[in-house]
């Protein structure tokens, strides 16, 4: 197991690239040479805008995507490529997913009981039928949900609750690891709060880790531990919660954070928005990586780059103090 800064590293991600092929053989990467590392008991969070590769690189953790190159460690151990039926199965279990939509992501026709004791099913968690009621009651409280919902069906529960039950049902597994993808985008303002203080609730209990993705920087910005910002399939930045807040570096993390709204309308008029340059990014892209810049604080660029980025840090610290 690799150990980084005295921490533990869960989930190593290194040069990972995913390439889909169209109906016209064309190769498009979605994923472009992905590097970063998840610890032990933190949430790390995934932010970019729609279509830049987020879910694609959760789906590929997961193995439902197949990679064109690079690797991922679970646990010191390779998981993308070829397994064996019990490494499958031993990925399956350990690492487990809370989808976006909760409507999609349950079978409308099988009751709350069944889409919570699936994955018992699958692997034979439990030792007999007492047993496995007794897991699926102790899941559903632990979501805020009484036992007796086990007979009705998703569509007879709001948003927030089939969240719930998609919750529960990833929990009776005992991951180590969920990746959660947009968890809270489809449900109501009122409830997003609820969610996530139930997922900090079972980080808390159980020592889980997290991979939280998004799109919008404001709503991990007190959830997540460390932020990776994610571009067009490319790792353009990662840096911990407040550090990212309070120096951000990459032109498109900054765009990104021009674009949050603010509470104070005064404020919010007199913001001056900045237009992210894509074409200038494009040209260093071949020849730039993802590079320290700041001890724990990384970001994509090229050697001609860097005295620009490193002028920009003493700025920003030398207005911190005044």
């Amino acid at each position: 197991m690799s150990v980084n800064n005295e921490k533990e590293v869960l989930l190593d991600i290194q040069h990972v690239e995913v390439t889909f092929n169209n109906s016209r053989h064309h190769n498009f990467k979605a994923v472009k040479d992905a590097n970063f590392q998840i610890y032990k008991g933190e949430t790390f969070a995934l932010v970019g805008e729609s279509g830049s590769g987020k879910t694609t690189i959760a789906r590929a953790i997961i193995r439902l995507n197949d990679t064109s190159n690079g690797e991922i460690l679970f646990k010191g151990k390779k998981i993308n490529g070829p397994l064996s039926k019990e490494d499958k199965k031993w990925v399956q279990r350990n690492i487990q997913m809370i989808f976006q939509d909760p409507a999609a992501s349950l079978n409308e026709r099988a009751t709350i009981d069944y889409c919570i004791s699936e994955g018992l099913y699958n692997f034979q968690l439990y030792k007999d039928e007492a047993d496995r009621q007794r897991k699926v009651d102790e899941a559903l409280n632990s979501v805020g949900l009484l036992p007796e919902h086990k007979s009705r069906y998703p569509h007879e529960f709001s948003g927030g609750q089939r969240q719930r039950v998609g919750i529960a049902r990833a929990m009776i597994m005992e991951p180590e690891f969920i990746i959660a993808d947009e968890p809270i985008s489809a449900l109501d303002v009122s409830i997003r709060a609820q969610v996530l203080n139930l997922m900090n609730k079972f980080k808390e209990e159980r020592g889980l880790t997290y991979m939280f993705i998004a799109h919008d920087l404001s709503v991990v910005r007190y959830f997540a531990d460390r932020i990776g910002v994610i571009h067009n399939g490319r790792i353009v930045e990662i840096a911990e919660s407040n550090e990212l807040f309070h120096f951000p570096i990459h032109p498109y993390t900054r765009s990104l954070l021009q674009a949050v709204p603010m509470p104070d309308p005064e404020i919010e008029k007199a913001k001056v928005l900045k237009a992210y340059d894509q074409e200038k990014e494009d040209r260093t892209a071949e020849t730039g990586s993802l590079q320290e810049i700041k001890p724990n604080h990384f970001i994509f660029m090229s050697e001609e780059e860097r005295p620009e980025y490193e002028a920009l840090i003493a700025e920003m610290e030398k207005y911190k103090e005044n």
